[in-house]
């Protein structure tokens, strides 16, 4: 049996000092005080957290372009990807693979495939740290893309489905010049280049987002084993009540007070992005991650591109009027029973023992280790 002792545990209800019983891989107690036991572990007043769950990031798109133009290798990439993960004190993760992108020569068309094996062949392997799901992020305007989302349909690891268009002039894209400005900058390209893509972008969604969506949705009600639908990026209420129609039970990222008020109308769980939460703002210019959560329209958190921003993000929220334990449940517990893992994501006996040990430095939250079904991963 593990015994660690000493530690201000963060469960769903409180936090307190006290004491931690693994055996196996299963926490067997929780209780508070120090523990006299031999062996115990004395954290010195180290937080105690339940390991964190990340339903949406595209963090493994940045190993494997490191620059513009550089292409990586699948299977390093995927490692390197894996260990910022875990380091993070991400204990398990939906990675988001798009399916269809608005660049049809762009990193996520072209590894799709790769990525989608590589993470399964690691996984056997047994040199992932983390445990990896999938997150496929459904490009409604990609014109093949029901015949490209046929492979994912059925694989055990899919939990969760996002509906996405990108074509810009709405959504996320709204104003054009945030538009350009990330294009030419992330992408490089060309200001003739956009011009030109404006063009075929609208083109192209007018042809096929109809249809795809259509198609999806009468897809994934036919699975056997229910996944659950996400809108993305919804700017109107008229984009949630579409989404409702289609029988999605997330919100991800709205991008107006509007459409987050209009989710939490219809019962939809509120996905927003950690990075906008520390960075102070969307870098989209849309609303911010902050201001949802003033308003309770703020159920979890997702680092999207930074790792390292999902625990810092859930501290910064107790800023915002959140206590503690609830702004851990945005990392934790409330994603795990978004996707219907109910074996994690918090501190109570007999889930499994994923949970990271840490420490405040200048008023900002650092990982000093990392647990995953009772064993050290990080």
């Amino acid at each position: 049996m593990t015994i660690i002792t000493n530690a201000r545990i963060v469960t769903a209800d409180e936090e307190f000092l006290g004491s931690l019983f693994v055996e196996n891989d299963i926490i067997a107690e929780v209780a508070g005080g120090a523990s006299a036991l031999p062996g115990a572990d004395d954290w010195n007043g180290d937080y105690l957290l339940p390991g964190m769950v990340e339903v949406h990031t595209d963090n493994l798109e940045k190993h494997l372009m490191p620059r513009p133009k550089v292409s990586w290798p699948v299977l390093p990439a995927i490692v390197a990807h894996d260990a910022q993960i875990a380091a993070s004190g991400i204990t398990t993760v939906l990675d988001a693979l798009s399916v269809g992108d608005i660049d049809a020569d762009s990193i996520r068309v072209r590894t799709l495939a790769a990525c989608s094996e590589g993470l399964r062949n690691a996984a056997r392997a047994g040199i992932l740290r983390a445990d990896h799901y999938l997150h496929v992020r459904l490009e409604l305007a990609e014109e093949n893309l029901l015949e490209m989302f046929e492979p994912f349909l059925h694989d055990e690891r899919l939990k969760l489905v996002s509906l996405m268009d990108h074509t810009p002039g709405q959504r996320q894209w709204t104003d054009l010049t945030h538009y350009r400005t990330y294009v030419t900058g992330k992408r490089g390209w060309s200001e003739e280049k956009v011009d030109s893509m404006l063009v075929n972008l609208l083109d192209r969604q007018q042809r096929y987002a109809d249809a795809n969506r259509s198609g999806v949705v009468a897809r994934c009600m036919q699975r056997t084993v229910p996944v659950p639908l996400a809108t993305h990026d919804d700017t109107t209420v008229a984009h949630v009540e579409e989404g409702v129609s289609d029988g999605v039970s997330i919100s991800e990222f709205p991008t107006t007070m509007a459409a987050a008020r209009a989710a939490r109308e219809r019962g939809l769980g509120i996905i927003m992005g950690a990075p906008n939460l520390v960075r102070g703002g969307s870098h989209s210019g849309n609303v911010s991650a902050a201001e949802l959560a003033r308003a309770d329209l703020l159920d979890v958190l997702s680092s999207d591109y930074v790792p390292a921003s999902l625990l810092h993000a859930a501290f910064l929220l107790r800023k915002e009027g959140f206590s503690l334990p609830n702004a851990i449940a945005t990392v934790s517990r409330n994603p795990a029973l978004m996707v219907g893992l109910v074996d994690r994501g918090e501190i109570a006996p007999e889930l499994r023992a994923d949970f990271i040990r840490v420490r405040m430095m200048e008023g900002i939250p650092v990982v000093l280790g990392v647990w995953k079904a009772g064993r050290q991963i990080a």
